[in-house]
């Protein structure tokens, strides 16, 4: 490496002991030249030659570190508004991007009337006199930054002391796992925290409120907890956070909605290109103000000034100054304003408004059905022309149709030309090829379950199953869609086996002009075409890992160790995780149903243990691609295998793909033993061959399958958004006309 003579001793001190793991002279010859052509007195352009390092390194790290984009940390450090007497966290501060853009937004919120400009927060013009020496003293003390990357660490060295930062602070520390620190807190937190586990997995301590082992979940966990009286936050999330439903998110939605969240702004998908495509928000907290209002405003920044290909080139679409602007005025509103509704909003809020992308969604409304969804799509009420529509019973728009005959549930066959329907749940029953039993629709027909008040439409023949279904023809007056889609927003309720008709008839409807009728219909069916795709993409999606033939391979025990401790659950007090083979769904790795058992005691049997990063796999026929990688602590049912890697370098997350494979399940099921219940042992099971993956090939197929199953989770929440806007648009019907 050539001599620099021109770099302080300091700074090359630093410098060589945070360089020196890449062992890659021409990388640092390239970066000292870089920095040797930047001016002095200039360190306002020194993220640009980190920015280059950063491209030639790398910016992904084991534990899944991605660059933040430079105007999006300014964004949030102007929407938090760190002011000079304020300590600033970064909890996870890598190169310290967050850490330098709050100390020079603060610089420039203090530089005196000498400046020109508005005078609003953060503008820099006809504010306070510029900071005296030991006020930028005691700014560069109050910055503080956490990571657990000895060479993050370091770089963020290099980069706060080249931006006139003489002494940093900043910290090798594991912010989830170590309590060394645990009782300091910040009155600003600012931080891009990791969104996925590094390998190897968390073990977090005892002392966070939210029981998970996902990274995102505890980062918020922490941030929130370590914030002082009136403290405040901005926090980039992945979108999972916002809406997926496991418990953990659940509970953390829950705590930040009642004591810290005002704001999440939801940013385009390609932000973090080319590094990550994964959708983010920004959570923003402010403890003060959340304790006094009872709203919170969900934002959505469609363009952030670049466009969203992988080269991110710049654009002249940019939503950031107004959502900016939007905030300041959240900051200031008062409770009768916000809610007076958007008509009394401030301008740069209700613009937003006018066009779908801000809404302040009342904290009793996100705690309504326990979810505590934040994503602004599930609250946006869809403007419509208001009516008020005649209200008519249902028995005065409709007749029954008798069919030819009725088909004995001992001939449903399971083959045949024709649907046979009845009045179970399901969509046909069975089929038929018999003639003279079907009913051919002129136009749709509601069928109703005189017991069980099923709902369907049907408009092709078909043949009726059995008794307790009543064939429905609507009049002129009345669309069959209108109808079917009426009953399944506000459908009768059964009240046991009894006949339920006669209700049906008497029950009061509106009944909007038929051309209002179609209009609806035509705009559900659009939104049922939306969901049958997206629910098909996600039922359809299996995970393949392509084999390369020149792999080598081994058997599961020699990767893979059975765990075999078991407990018995009356021994284990208080509430436990407990997962059965229903709550692992099938072929996606995915959990369903609740998985907190409450009362161990409750279970008498002994039970696996299983620990975070575990394989859990369904031994028995039906379960075999029943396999779920275990993401907290737990015991589980004796009809499922607890296997762990014995190396690091096996992942679990790809091996657990690889074992839903329809490959692998045609080789367990080659020695399933058991009549009644068939099933795999352990001995047949851990020998069976599978490929020995190299390590690099495991972490680019992993991401690759990531990004896949983020657009699966996707596709789920676009189909319940879509059947959202179904009960919406159906539901404006019948508050347009009662019933």
């Amino acid at each position: 490496m050539r001599e620099n003579p021109g770099l302080p001793p300091l700074f090359r001190s630093i410098f060589d002991n945070a360089f020196l793991p890449y062992r890659d002279p021409e990388t640092l010859r390239e970066f000292l030249k870089v920095i040797d052509e930047f001016p002095a007195d200039d360190p306002e352009t020194l993220g640009d030659p980190f920015e280059y390092l950063l491209s030639v390194l790398g910016a992904q790290g084991d534990a899944g570190q991605f660059r933040t984009p430079r105007h999006i940390i300014d964004f949030i450090v102007q929407a938090v508004d760190p002011q000079k007497h304020e300590t600033i966290l970064d909890p996870a501060c890598g190169t310290g991007g967050f850490l330098i853009a709050a100390r020079q937004h603060i610089i420039q919120a203090n530089s005196g009337p000498a400046h020109s400009g508005s005078g609003g927060p953060g503008d820099g013009g006809g504010g306070p006199a510029p900071l005296t020496p030991d006020e930028m003293g005691r700014l560069a003390a109050n910055l503080q930054g956490y990571d657990i990357s000895p060479d993050m660490v370091r770089l963020s060295l290099v980069n706060l002391y080249l931006h006139n930062c003489p002494a940093p602070q900043i910290h090798e520390y594991d912010t989830l796992t170590s309590e060394e620190r645990w009782e300091e807190r910040a009155d600003v937190i600012l931080a891009n925290p990791p969104f996925m586990s590094p390998k190897g997995g968390i073990r977090p301590h005892g002392r966070f409120a939210v029981l998970s082992k996902r990274s995102e979940a505890l980062f918020v966990d922490y941030i929130a907890g370590h914030l002082k009286a009136g403290g405040r936050a901005g926090v980039i999330v992945p979108e999972g956070v916002i809406f997926q439903s496991q418990n953990a998110y659940r509970q953390l939605r829950q705590r930040l909605v009642e004591q810290y969240l005002t704001a999440v702004v939801s940013l385009p998908a390609g932000v973090f290109q080319p590094y990550s495509g994964v959708k983010t928000s920004i959570l923003f907290f402010d403890r003060a103000r959340a304790a006094r209002s009872g709203q919170i405003a969900l934002l959505k920044a469609a363009n952030d000034g670049f466009d969203l290909g992988a080269q991110r080139r710049p654009s002249d679409r940019n939503d950031l100054p107004e959502v900016l602007a939007a905030l300041r005025e959240w900051r200031e509103m008062d409770a009768a304003a916000a809610a007076a509704g958007p008509e009394s909003w401030p301008p740069a809020l209700q613009a937003l408004a006018a066009r779908g992308a801000a809404q302040l969604v009342d904290k009793a409304r996100l705690a309504a059905d326990g979810d505590y969804n934040l994503s602004g799509e599930r609250y946006r009420e869809v403007k419509t022309q208001s009516a008020s529509y005649p209200c008519q019973a249902i028995g005065t728009l409709i007749k029954t149709v008798t069919p030819p005959m009725k088909i004995p549930k001992s001939a449903f066959g399971s083959s045949g030309k024709y649907p046979i329907i009845d009045q179970s749940q399901n969509e046909i029953a069975g089929w038929t090829d018999d003639k003279s039993a079907l009913v051919r629709p002129e136009r749709p027909l509601v069928l109703f379950g005189d017991h069980t008040c099923v709902v369907k439409l049907i408009n092709q023949p078909f043949a009726q199953g059995a008794d307790g279904l009543k064939i429905l023809e609507t009049d002129n007056a009345l669309d069959p869609g209108f109808l079917y889609h009426l009953l399944r927003v506000k459908p009768l309720e059964s009240n046991g086996y009894r006949r339920h008709f006669s209700i049906l008839k008497e029950t009061q409807i509106p009944l909007p002009p038929l051309e209002a009728q179609r209009e609806l219909v035509a705009e559900i069916e659009g939104y049922q075409r939306v969901i049958d795709g997206a629910q098909a993409a996600a039922d359809h999606y299996r995970p393949h890992i392509a084999v390369d033939p020149a792999w080598p391979t081994a058997t599961i025990e020699s990767l893979f160790r059975r765990v075999e401790d078991a407990v018995l659950p009356a021994s284990l007090a208080g509430p436990v995780n407990y997962i059965g083979l229903e709550n692992i769904s099938q072929g996606s790795g995915q959990l369903v149903g609740e998985s907190v058992l409450n009362c161990p005691a409750e279970i008498k049997s002994l039970k696996n243990v299983f620990l975070a990063n575990d394989i859990l796999y369904g031994k028995l026929r039906p379960n075999l691609n029943k396999v779920w990688v275990a993401d907290r602590d737990g015991i589980c049912s004796t009809d499922i295998f607890v296997i762990r890697p014995k190396s690091r370098d096996v992942l679990p997350t790809l091996y657990a793909d690889f074992f839903r494979s329809d490959r692998f399940n045609a080789a367990v099921c080659q020695h399933l033993t058991g009549a009644q219940l068939p099933r795999v042992n352990w001995r047949s099971f851990s020998n069976i061959e599978i490929p020995m993956i190299p390590l690099e090939v495991q972490q680019s197929i992993a991401a690759e399958l990531a990004a896949e199953q983020g657009l699966v989770a996707a596709s789920r929440e676009l189909a319940a958004r879509m059947a959202g806007r179904i009960g919406a648009a159906a539901g404006r019907a019948w508050g347009g006309g009662g019933g």
